[in-house]
């Protein structure tokens, strides 16, 4: 029996692709230190459970294809207090912010086209669009550069007839790269000229360092009727398990036209979008609480990394992720020896190898992405445990 063309050339996951070898090593009972997966360790707020426990409820029915009203409003209201605003009938609930990428990928796409992506990239986005047989373009940023845009004739040279759409994420995952406002502007430029739609993945929107502030595509005049905002409350909520993601776009036509594929597939779950709801209410003091304790540990881990000598790391701004380029000739067989054959005390770390996150070949070999989601004490021995791993790898070449 022959699979689809289609299922063969999507990739692994560059985040989970070594996981069978961390889960051997694990059994012969070394501990290792997760930095490979983007899994908050902070305490999903309470509001969320509570909410689903108090639900009255004799029969859990079919929610709304459009999503719970509840839950609708208190998106509304999120995006509302940085003066960004939308309709009940320009948001849809999603199964997460990965259903709402693929949603929009079948909506402004047909097979064979384009999307422009900054690489590197949220792995994922291969498998959105692969899925329905839409290709990404690369455009590459470089780490000695802190992975910000190039110039606006380097991105309009990648465009073709075939390109329907550029897509970001802001802040970045894997980078931690947060857009500044000239980027956006330039980005909204080229859409208009080129007619092209924006799909601004805001997943991690609020984890911004330093005084920063991740700034919404939505704030961006004269492009309401082609930005599309993707969120989500597994990040900022640290609720990855709810699922829970949503779809935000002036275009009124472009919203009619997914809410198909939203009654296709019925509805998202209902108790998950009743807690979800508290989430959003939640206020600024818990977000900046979160954002405190993460940029902590950003802290950290650009210490160190700083420290060490060959590697390349401009100091990340936001989301909890930072791409490294390594003294080393391959990041990923550094990172199976660090599994492997490195150990001190019994214990070690697992980083994802950065070149899954990049379209073109080549690129990110010698490179990983940290993510920095353990608490503080656990960030400083694994950031230990990098430093002398690479001291020894590279005496051992």
């Amino acid at each position: 029996m022959k699979l689809s063309n289609r299922i063969m050339s999507m990739q692994e996951s560059p985040v989970r692709k070594l996981v069978p070898i961390a889960t051997k090593v694990k059994k012969n009972g070394k501990k290792v230190y997760h930095l490979n997966i983007g899994q908050p360790d902070i305490e999903t707020p309470k509001v969320f459970m509570e909410a689903i426990n108090n639900y009255d409820t004799t029969v859990i029915k079919y929610s709304f294809s459009q999503g719970e009203p509840t839950l609708i409003n208190a998106i509304r209201d999120y995006f509302a207090r940085d003066g960004i605003i939308f309709d009940e009938d320009e948001i849809l609930i999603t199964n997460g912010g990965s259903e709402a990428l693929t949603f929009t990928t079948i909506a402004i796409c047909d097979p064979g086209d384009e999307i422009l992506v900054p690489e590197p990239f949220y792995t994922n986005y291969s498998g959105f669009t692969g899925g329905v047989n839409v290709s990404i373009k690369p455009i590459t940023t470089k780490a000695e550069e802190g992975f910000h845009l190039p110039s606006k004739e380097d991105i309009v040279r990648l465009i073709t007839p075939k390109t329907k759409a550029i897509l970001f994420s802001n802040p970045g995952n894997p980078t931690g790269t947060i857009l500044r406002i000239d980027e956006l502007e330039m980005l909204a430029e080229i859409a208009k000229e080129h007619n092209l739609y924006i799909i601004s993945d805001e997943v991690y929107r609020g984890f911004a360092y330093d005084g920063l502030k991740g700034i919404s595509m939505g704030s961006i005049k004269g492009v309401d009727d082609r930005v599309i905002i993707i969120e989500s409350v597994s990040k900022r909520y640290s609720a990855c398990g709810a699922r829970i993601g949503s779809l935000a776009s002036k275009n009124k036509e472009l919203i009619k036209n997914v809410l198909k594929l939203c009654q296709a597939r019925l509805c998202v779950a209902t108790l998950e979008q009743i807690g979800a709801a508290e989430l959003y209410k939640l206020t600024d003091e818990y977000t900046q609480s979160v954002k405190d304790e993460y940029q902590s540990r950003r802290d950290i881990v650009y210490k160190t990394l700083s420290e060490i000598p060959g590697v390349v790391c401009e100091k990340p701004t936001g989301a909890f992720y930072v791409v490294v380029k390594l003294p080393v000739k391959n990041a990923e067989d550094f990172i199976i020896w660090m599994l492997e054959e490195f150990e001190e005390d019994g214990e070690t770390i697992m980083m994802a190898p950065a070149e899954g996150f990049y379209a073109t070949k080549g690129l990110g070999i010698d490179e990983v992405r940290i993510a920095y989601v353990l608490n503080t004490t656990d960030m400083k021995r694994a950031m230990y445990l990098l430093r002398k791993g690479l001291e020894i790898y590279n005496k051992k070449l």
